[in-house]
Formats: structure tokens, sequence, C-alpha cells
């Protein structure tokens, strides 16, 4: 692992913002001692396998000391620095590769009120894609302000909710005779499977598996094959069918009568016509245009098809189908939302997935899905982009993506709104991006427009859940920012210095 020494006078200002910091989910202190190295392994393996974080050495918890007093460095033990920077590259499992390393120069404070030069070693950890654990030292994640260690079992819910582990790859027990289907043939002729048995057909490219001494069909086999998929794994506690429900309004109004502008449609058969029918049902839908409950008026939806197939393609290629819930489509006055069971697998964020694109959580479910004639998808990776792209063309928002976590079952929703974008928005996300929120003034300035239109326009966005406003701000000295699991990460000064705010209420 190769450090780094941070240049001044960013080195100054990071050290100072660090003496006031407490320990969080994404933020740890250590003093370097002999019992160290161990430690922060736990913490780093910890960081990695939860959202990422920063582990920063030479410096005493807040609870024992204050302000410059916690600042012992990293000379306290260098032979543990040494011992700690070799384990860095041989006692993960699988390898750590992206951590940043650097160092601090700081005034250490030995406890005698004199001070003399020393350093601090500041270790950043991204939340990685996979699963670390720590040779013959167990798997960790990391909690509030610790680390715990995971069980099996734990292990294993965490492998599926990365996507390194896939529902769809693993065997279900459902009598092969019910995949021979219409899909089947249109399947194998276009894949140009000839010789063996229907099992080895299966077989052989990896939609069938012996289950000692039994074939058994994965769950992809299922899903791509099957009649009625949804029907036969509903035994084993898995939904795959969509829903599309069309709504009077802008929002769910629960109740004994809910706005529904007509009865709910669900979407069965194999993925292939699932996929086909449900976009031609949600394109239907939008060329009717709607009439907006609230005035008469009828409006026209006016998304790029593209962006409204692709947005359904991928629900359907990368949900979670472990997970014992339907896709939903929902259509209202205002926006469309496509929410797939499951979280984002892999690296990606609703902060980064404009610039990474999709990660295939399905492989299997991917690479047969495009041997059928017409296939829907490319298998490109590249959709994602494309959705941004004709959005921005078609100067509309562009698509927000977040994940519900707090929920029975977890999941993502992708939105697509129906509201053409003012110039000004981009100015104004280009901002957030570059300071971290944005108050009336900077919009007054950036859009040049007077304060009353620049507060109109705050409260629009943040309506269409593009802002948030700033925790513990008065109404008066009001600013937003983007929700947080759509913001770029904040660099780690002004992450820091954000935490020392907080902190300091």
């Amino acid at each position: 692992m190769q450090i780094t020494d941070m240049p001044e006078p960013a080195s100054t200002a990071l050290v100072t913002a660090l003496i006031h910091l407490g320990e969080t989910r994404v933020r740890e202190f250590k003093r370097v001692s002999g019992k160290m190295v161990g430690k922060a392994l736990e913490s780093i393996c910890g960081f990695a396998n939860a959202d990422g974080g920063v582990l920063v050495l030479g410096v005493a918890d807040l609870k024992d000391h204050q302000g410059q007093s916690r600042l012992f460095g990293i000379e306290e033990n260098p032979e543990a620095i040494d011992e700690l920077m070799r384990k860095l590259t041989t006692e993960f499992r699988p390898p750590l590769d992206k951590l940043n390393i650097q160092r601090l120069t700081c005034v250490l404070h030995n406890g005698s009120g004199k001070g003399q030069s020393g350093h601090l070693l500041l270790i950043e950890v991204p939340r990685s894609a996979s699963v670390h654990s720590i040779n013959g030292g167990g798997t960790y994640t990391r909690m509030d302000a610790g680390n715990r260690q995971l069980t099996a079992a734990e292990v294993t819910e965490l492998s599926y909710r990365r996507g390194i582990r896939s529902a769809a790859s693993e065997p279900v027990p459902v009598a092969l005779d019910r995949l021979l289907t219409d899909a089947w043939q249109r399947f194998v002729s276009s894949r140009g499977l000839k010789s063996g048995s229907f099992s080895d057909q299966l077989t052989r490219i990896g939609l069938a598996v012996d289950v000692q001494g039994t074939i058994q069909p994965t769950r992809a086999a299922v899903l791509l094959l099957a009649d009625e998929p949804g029907s036969l794994l509903a035994a084993h506690d898995t939904r795959a069918d969509i829903r599309l429900m069309v709504y009077d309004g802008k929002a769910v109004i629960p109740g004994a009568t809910p706005n529904l502008r007509k009865a709910p449609k669900t979407i069965r058969g194999p993925l292939v016509d699932q996929i086909d029918q449900a976009v031609n049902l949600v394109l239907d839908e939008l060329a009717e245009g709607l009439t907006l409950s609230s005035s008469g008026f009828k409006t026209k939806h006016v998304y790029p098809d593209r962006v409204v197939k692709e947005a359904i393609v991928n629900a359907v290629v990368h949900r979670d189908y472990r997970l014992n819930r339907d896709i939903f489509i929902r259509i209202f006055d205002d926006r469309i939302e496509v929410e797939s069971p499951g979280v984002f697998p892999g690296g990606i964020t609703p902060a980064n997935i404009a610039k990474a694109g999709s990660k295939a959580r399905n492989p299997l479910i991917a690479s047969n899905l495009r041997e059928f004639p017409l296939a829907p998808n490319i298998d490109a990776g590249e959709g994602v982009k494309m959705m941004f792209a004709e959005m921005a063309q078609a100067k509309l928002y562009p698509p927000q993506y977040r994940q519900n976590t707090d929920v029975a079952v977890e999941s993502v929703t992708v939105t697509l709104l129906n509201l053409l974008r003012p110039s000004a928005w981009d100015e104004v996300s280009d901002w957030i991006d570059r300071h971290g929120f944005i108050a009336n003034a900077d919009v007054v300035r950036i859009a040049k427009v007077d304060t009353l239109k620049a507060s109109k326009a705050l409260s629009a966005w943040r309506e269409q859940g593009l802002l948030i406003p700033l925790p513990g701000r008065a109404k008066r000295n009001m600013a937003y920012t983007k929700p947080t699991e759509g913001r770029e990460e904040p660099s780690l000064l002004s992450s820091l210095e954000d935490n020392k705010t907080n902190d300091a209420k």
C-alpha cells in the first residue's frame, strides 16, 4: 500500500477539524499501540462491508482527551504502523485494493504541555462491491460507532444484497416439463440448441443443475421459460410478477377507496413476455394522456419511449429474486415510478449510477434473455447512461433513483418526472455538487430572479423530491441539498467539516 503526504494547507485544516470530532458509522480514531493492528483491520473490514469510512491513526478517543491533546501521532509506535501496512496487503479475502492512505503533518501533544512535530495516518476506505473477511479473523460490518462480527447467515445475506450471490442461479424443485413451453421453443430456435435431451440442453447452458442425482432447473430457468413463473415460485416465498397501478393525482391516498384511476393490472408470464406486455401497457397509458384531477385539463406524458422501456427492463433483470414482492409500476399525473425489490448490487449507489451504469445482479438471466428473438436487452451495461442522456435531450429532469431500506422488503425506485427541466436547474445542481447545499440567495444569483421566484423554485424542487432541507436550520436561514442517497460523496475535508458543525450542536 502506498502512503501519500497531504500538502499544506489542507493538512492543517483537516487536523484542526479532526480534533473536535467523535466516532460515527463512517469515522473512527485510534492511538497507535501494539494491540491497534487487529482492531484497525476490523474497522477497515467493517467500513468496506458497510458504507465506507475513514480510520484516523494517531488520535486518542474524544472521551479521553480533547482538542490538540488528542494528537499522539503514529510516532508513538512506528513498528505497529509497519505491521499494519504489511497486513493490509495480505490479510483481507478478497483483497482490498482501493484504499487511500495519506499522512498528515501535525503538532503533537505529549501531555506535558510541550508540542513537537509528528504525523497522523488517514486511511480512507470506500464502500466495496464485495464482501471482505480477515484471514482467520472473521467478517465485520460497521455499526454507529464500532464494529460487529457477522454470523455466517449474515455474511450470506450481505453477499446476496451486494449481488455477489444471485438467487436466480440457484436450483428450485420445479418439474422440468413445466418449462417445455412456447417460450422455450422460441428460445431454443434462436439459441440453436439441437442435440441432447431437454435436461441436457438446460444443464449445458447453466439453466439446470444436478441436485443429488436429480436435474433441477435454476430459478432463472423458471423465470425465463415457465408460463407463469410467479405461480410456480410462490411456494418458495418468491414473487415474480409486475403490478401496474394508475393513480388519480400526484400521490397515493390510502383508505377504503384508493385513488386508483382504473383497476390494477397484474402482468404474468416468462420474463421476455412480461417486459413486452408491461412496456406496451405503460406506453398505451401514456399515449392516452391523463386528465388532471385538479384542473380538468389533459396532460401528455413526454418521456422518451426508450427510457420507459429501459426502466422496466432494469427492474426485471436486476431485481432480487429471493424477495417475496412483485415489481410495481405506478403512473401518476406528473411522473412514473418503477419499484424493483432489492437494493443496488455491487458498488452502485443513487449517487454514482449515472456514471457507473448498472451492474447485473442476475447474469444468468441477463445473458439468456438476450438470446430470445427480439431480445429486450443487449446486456451492454449502457442502458442507465442512455436514460440520463435521453432525458437531458428531451429537456426533462434526470431519472431520480432512491433505495428504500426502512421498509419490510427493501427496494429500488426510479422516478421519471414529466416536467420540463428549467435551464437554472443544471446550474443549481452543479452548485450543490460543488458546495454541498444551496440557499435562496444563491438561486437569486444563479437564475437571475428575485427572492420570491427563487423561493418558489426551491419549494417546487422540494415538492418534486429533488431537494431536501438541511436539518437544524431556521426558516429565515434555510438551505437545501440533494437527497443524501442521491448525492455524490463529498470530499473528505468537507465531510469532516460538516460533521464538526453537527457534533458541536
